[in-house]
């Protein structure tokens, strides 16, 4: 992942959940919005009902190796959060870059 940041601060979560665009799927939920930072800026979320810790965070890794395939056909400055859901662990990183994909093209964020 070049040119992209990590999403820490709780604001810039709260932020994308309240002004951004929502795209869901069984396996992922990927909200966006434009930023102005110049950069691309991520930030992944998996929730307890998820599974151990061991689960999650191959949830984490799974959604980071997708993003990562799919990063340099990103055109523009995005904020994205994206949240693992139950089948997410399950899948492979393939399967989630389809996905992600998919809901990137919906958004805008991809170009064909």
């Amino acid at each position: 992942m070049k040119n992209t940041v990590t999403l820490n601060r709780n604001c810039d979560f709260r932020r994308l959940y309240g002004r951004g665009k929502v795209y869901t799927d069984p396996a992922l939920v990927v909200y966006l919005l434009k930023n102005r930072a110049g950069i691309c800026r991520i930030g992944i979320t998996v929730s307890k009902k998820t599974g151990n810790a061991v689960q999650r965070n191959r949830s984490k890794r799974i959604i980071r190796a997708a993003y990562a395939a799919v990063e340099e056909s990103i055109c523009g400055n995005w904020d994205f959060v994206f949240v693992a859901r139950g089948k997410t662990k399950y899948l492979k990183s393939t399967d989630i870059q389809k996905v992600l994909t998919e809901q990137l093209l919906k958004a805008g964020a991809i170009k064909k």
